[in-house]
């Protein structure tokens, strides 16, 4: 059986049984243990203290990166040395360290990996999937990460298999529509490859592109050694 045999295969007998979990809580993340759940997303509305710190942030931070291992302790320690210990960074701060604190206790882990990044434009503009077990995603401003459901993936059509065409021509996505968008503010946990039993339905994703001037501060959360 070739590669893209295999894939059809997989995205056939998957078919139907993943899908997406919203909730306005936190609460709504335990959810991604579930089998057929391969996003769960919290619905958040940003505070607007968060929301002007954020602004006042990308105005103002010379570093437009930070990549670090922290625990819901000192992240505000790394995060004034990644950038600087200004009231703004602070409030960032404090709701990146409650989010570290949720994604390790539930996962049972005792670190994460803490990405974050000004981006002027998309980091990655082609729908794929991560081989990873499970990422955590926001976007404090600026437009929200696009994704797939399950069910209107042509996964023979990812990576090499697109043939050069962009997504919405290749044959990947079955209807133009079925592109869903988280907002900003919303948290979300997506399930990779790498996610026991996940192979074949790891979320499809990928970054939305930027109008010209156009900014997005964006967090990831990711499992590390």
């Amino acid at each position: 059986m070739s590669m893209v045999e295999s894939l059809e295969a997989l995205n056939l007998h998957n078919t139907i049984i993943r899908n997406s979990v919203q909730g306005k809580s936190l609460e709504v993340f335990p959810s991604i243990y579930q089998q057929e759940t391969n996003i769960a997303i919290w619905q958040r509305v940003m505070p607007d203290e968060l929301t002007s710190a954020v602004g006042e942030f990308l105005k103002t931070s010379t570093n437009k990166q930070a990549i670090l291992k922290v625990n819901e302790q000192d992240v505000h320690e790394q995060l004034f040395s990644a950038f600087e210990p200004t009231a703004a960074v602070t409030v960032i701060a404090d709701d990146i360290a409650q989010l570290v604190s949720m994604f390790c206790c539930l996962f049972g882990i005792e670190h994460a990996g803490l990405r974050l990044t000004i981006l002027e434009h998309a980091m990655c503009p082609r729908f794929h999937v991560d081989r990873i077990p499970c990422r955590l995603i926001t976007t404090y401003q600026g437009v929200a990460t696009q994704w797939l459901e399950h069910a209107g993936v042509n996964r023979s059509k990812l990576g090499t298999g697109n043939q050069g065409l962009p997504d919405e021509q290749s044959g990947l996505i079955s209807k133009p529509h079925n592109i869903q968008q988280l907002n900003c503010g919303d948290v979300a946990l997506l399930k990779g490859e790498m996610w026991d039993e996940q192979q074949g339905a790891g979320l499809v994703h990928r970054s939305p592109p930027l109008a010209v001037g156009e900014s997005r501060l964006l967090l990831t959360l990711d499992f590390i050694q």
